[in-house]
């Protein structure tokens, strides 16, 4: 959402307590508020996205950024019906050691071919430490329900 989708209706708060305490600075600050809202708004529709490829480059070489700049783009294009897309850029950032992208991409992964198939998502995402995936291997847990496969 962004900066611009807070300072609308925090202006519009500070614009009524202004008139109803009859004071002009609160008036005024929130016009401001108002203005740069609007202002950032505009300026993020107008924003080019991300290129895929470059952010892919950017993980690969260790930036953190680009990582979760390309898990976020995953997660658009997953949300948009494009999970070829979305799968392609979790694997670059996993690729990168992403471990919310190794998750993620068991998600994806288990509603296309259950969660037997999604298991090393989810196994090496445990392995690093990511807590919800790792209650899936606790005893009695979706992946480990007899005990016989902990982490």
């Amino acid at each position: 959402m962004g900066l611009g989708f807070f300072l609308l209706p925090a202006g519009g708060v500070l614009s009524l307590t202004g008139v109803w305490l009859g004071s002009d600075t609160l008036i005024s600050l929130s016009w401001i508020m108002w203005a740069a809202g609007i202002l950032l708004l505009i300026a993020q529709r107008y924003r080019r996205p991300p290129d895929p490829r470059q952010l892919a480059v950017a993980a690969a070489a260790g930036d953190a950024r680009a990582v979760r700049g390309l898990r976020t783009l995953a997660l658009d294009a997953r949300s948009q019906g494009r999970p070829e897309a979305a799968e392609r850029m979790l694997r670059q950032a996993v690729k990168a050691g992403d471990v919310e992208s190794m998750w993620e991409l068991g998600r994806l992964v288990q509603e296309r071919e259950g969660l037997a198939a999604a298991e090393p998502w989810f196994r090496m995402a445990a392995e690093r430490g990511h807590v919800v995936a790792r209650r899936l291997f606790r005893e009695g847990g979706e992946l480990n329900r007899d005990g016989t496969s902990p982490l």
